[in-house]
């Protein structure tokens, strides 16, 4: 692997033009396609495997063109104070409103609240159905501000009138604060390396990579029916692992000309020691990403698969374009160390570098950061494990209490229509009226399928829970029929989920005595299916995911112990980042700081997306970080030794990464869209967790305590695995490679 990564490498460097003028050629066309592409329509959200989704598909057969996917919108009407939507002018103002919407050549029907019973009790607030022929996300603008119109016109007749439901949904916009993260970034890469040159290279490629990677989803956003969401999740992470990556190839290189290596060789040298640790920890993320496939709902697929192909183009990137570069960039990117001179301090007092004594001690006689911190940890270890295992089992406390649900208009800021409109409507026909559940009747196997559907429907009445229940509505075969069933309970309580729960109790037993099936669907039941869902897939995601990586870091370290403690490590830094998200999404802490304007339970593909996502990036910082110790073990430290060696080199570079991708993720919060508000939220803290103290603390404390037997591998296990040389053993010369003790290098074969 290195040795096939450092020609790469110096190949690139030399023949830079055309390297540079492929990846220009590819964001070019990948620019072109996406410009020339439809508008995305509304992504498809099945769940296979479902009772709702069972019930929906059974709808579009035998209810043919009744736009089951089509966009919905209900207007709602409020009368003036002292009045009533029954007397005479507010009526004609909402006929004449009901008579504007049904003129749209989009509209399917408009229902007038008077001949549709929408009208509530007190007489103070009424409703009008609207259904389209298409989805939200399918709407021409012209028809969006006719809905619109309409309703300011009866709002200039005195009517408080607001409108929910998905017709006027919108594509979720990211905000001003994701240029900030990118400005942090630019300002830590700049601090790091003490150059706008070497500074800007990280930050050019990842915006190429990212470029064509989003460029990418949104020329194919119609063929595979991907959503907005998609491409803002590539971005996010594209952008995070796009800098890091390069980031860690630019500070090698210029460690190697800080050995007094030519730049050819130099970029060689970076790109097959730590393009190697890129590759692998590239391989992480996109086993996660991938790994979203097996939860079985297509939409999380296409998006763990988005975003899997966005890293994978920062991996190719990193280890084509930088040494490419650099070669560009010529001596404007300077060796290691070269800035400490241009400040005034000079490098006299160091050593020449050659290859530490394993005797010496680690750090030289002006010790980084990096070197204090990690001989500290060395000789504290026990006290360091403990004290960052209990504060990060603190942090993971509120997770005990995570609720999990879809968003409704119930999550949105109450400054938009819809939540207005959904408040309105709980006002006049209770919490339960914006979350109805439709249940689909199939008598095709009954022999009286009219007394099968009365049945149902009275079964249903007799359910605690229930404030309604509509008459069966048969289809003209007369062989299915559909019950709206209103809860009293809001969608998104456990009351409903126990009542969605006792409806498909009840309709096994109806089933026994009509042979009738009875299926529960509609957006509530869809929710609770997806949690569920989810829920059952979190473990079989986790033992592929963890299983399959765990495999890699064993043939990257080739160790037992260090893919386990790196496993574990990861599970308390994403348990802690979920008990930040309840604290804040659902308890609300902070959470006017975090832009939160409503808190509830948090978004059912959180946990496990995060899972998916924050354990490619825990591997990446276990990757950069320990690979650096086990090339230092290899040549021949003691193992504490080889721990602060793995810092001196490492521990500036990683923090930097870890600081850029929290700024990068952090950047997404303000978005307007909750998911992404609250997957940034998510990764940021899980980052910091992770980076700070996992990695920085819990990783070197439990090496110092295995001391040699972290890099124990059973003799067998050597033998079969294949040598993919992170370390660069294979790049060093006959001099280099004498430079340690034969005992400790046959300690490591062994």
């Amino acid at each position: 692997m290195a040795t096939f990564l450092y020609k790469l490498g110096r190949l690139a460097f030399r023949r830079r033009h055309f390297v540079a003028l492929i990846w220009v050629a590819l964001l070019t066309l990948a620019g072109v396609g996406a410009a020339s592409a439809p508008p995305a329509g509304n992504s498809s959200f099945s769940i296979p495997g479902t009772e709702a989704q069972k019930a929906f598909d059974l709808l579009e057969q035998r209810f043919p063109g009744a736009s089951a996917d089509g966009a919905t919108a209900r207007v709602v009407f409020k009368a003036p104070s002292g009045e009533k939507m029954t007397d005479a002018g507010n009526k004609a103002t909402v006929e004449k409103t009901v008579d504007e919407l049904s003129d749209g050549s989009e509209v399917a029907s408009v229902a007038d609240p008077y001949t549709g019973n929408a009208v509530s009790k007190d007489g103070t607030i009424a409703y009008a159905s609207v259904k389209y022929d298409v989805s939200g996300m399918e709407l021409e603008e012209s028809t969006k501000d006719a809905l619109e119109d309409a309703a300011q016109q009866a709002r200039d007749a005195g009517l408080t009138v607001e409108v929910g439901g998905d017709a006027l949904q919108a594509v979720p916009e990211t905000g001003a604060t994701e240029v900030i993260g990118i400005a942090v970034a630019a300002v830590v890469l700049v601090i790091t390396f003490g150059s706008l040159v070497a500074a800007g290279l990280p930050l050019l490629t990842a915006l190429i990579g990212v470029g064509i990677g989003v460029s990418s989803i949104t020329a194919l956003a119609g063929a595979l029916e991907l959503g907005s969401t998609t491409s803002i999740l590539a971005m996010m992470i594209g952008l995070a692992v796009g800098i890091d990556y390069a980031l860690f190839i630019v500070s090698r290189y210029r460690a190697e000309l800080a050995e007094g290596r030519e730049r050819e060789e130099a970029a060689g040298r970076a790109v097959g020691t730590a393009g190697s640790a890129v590759v692998f920890a590239g391989l992480t993320v996109v086993i996660a990403l991938v790994g979203l496939a097996v939860v079985n709902i297509p939409m999380l697929t296409k998006m763990g698969i988005a975003a899997a192909g966005t890293v994978a183009i920062a991996v190719l990137i990193a280890l084509t374009m930088i040494p490419a570069l650099l070669g560009y960039a010529g001596r404007r990117v300077k060796p290691a160390g070269a800035k400490g001179r241009r400040l005034g301090r000079s490098r006299k007092s160091e050593p020449k570098p050659d290859a530490p004594k394993p005797d010496q001690p680690a750090g030289r006689p002006k010790a980084n950061l990096g070197t204090r911190w990690a001989s500290f940890v060395v000789r504290r270890p026990l006290a360091v494990l403990l004290l960052g295992v209990i504060g990060l089992g603190a942090a993971a406390v509120p997770a005990t209490s995570l609720e999990l649900g879809l968003p409704d208009d119930g999550s949105q800021p109450t400054s938009t229509t819809q939540r207005r409109a959904y408040d309105l409507l709980s006002e006049g026909f209770g919490p339960g009226f914006n979350g109805p559940l439709m249940v689909v009747v199939d008598a095709k196997g009954s022999d009286a399928p009219k007394d099968a559907f009365d049945d149902v429907a009275g079964e249903i009445k007799g359910l605690d829970g229930v404030v309604a229940v509509t008459p069966p509505a048969p289809n003209k075969g007369g062989d299915t029929a559909t019950i709206t069933v209103i809860p009293d309970s809001k969608p998104s309580s456990v009351q409903t989920e126990d009542l969605v729960h006792a409806i498909r109790d009840a309709g096994g037993d109806i089933e026994a005595k009509t042979g009738a099936e009875t299926l529960v669907t509609g957006s509530t039941a869809m929710n609770i299916d997806v949690s569920e869902k989810l829920n059952d897939a979190l473990v079989p995601y986790l033992v592929l995911v963890v299983g399959l990586a765990f495999l890699l870091l064993i043939v990257v370290f080739r160790s037992i112990l260090v893919p386990l403690k790196a496993a574990l490590g990861f599970l308390l830094s994403v348990m802690a980042a979920l008990g930040a998200v309840v604290a804040v999404f659902q308890w609300g802490w902070l959470s006017g700081l975090m832009g939160v304007e409503e808190t509830g339970p948090v978004m059912s593909m959180m946990p496990i997306f995060m899972v998916g996502v924050v354990f490619g990036l825990a591997m990446d910082y276990e990757v950069f970080l320990v690979t650096r110790m086990r090339e230092a073990y290899v040549h021949g430290e003691k193992p504490n030794q080889a721990v602060v060696t793995g810092f001196k080199h490492g521990a500036r570079v990683v923090t930097a990464a870890a600081v850029i991708m929290m700024a990068v993720f952090a950047g997404f919060i303000g978005s307007s869209e909750s998911m992404v508000k609250m997957i940034g939220f998510g990764l940021a803290i899980a980052v910091f967790f992770d980076a700070f103290v996992v990695r920085m603390a819990i990783v070197p404390a439990v090496l110092a305590l295995l001391g040699k037997k972290a890099w124990w591998l059973p003799k067998w296990l050597d033998r079969a695995l294949p040598n993919v040389d992170v370390e660069g053993e294979g790049l060093r010369t006959g001099d280099e490679r004498g430079s340690g003790p034969d005992e400790d290098r046959e300690l490591v074969r062994a």
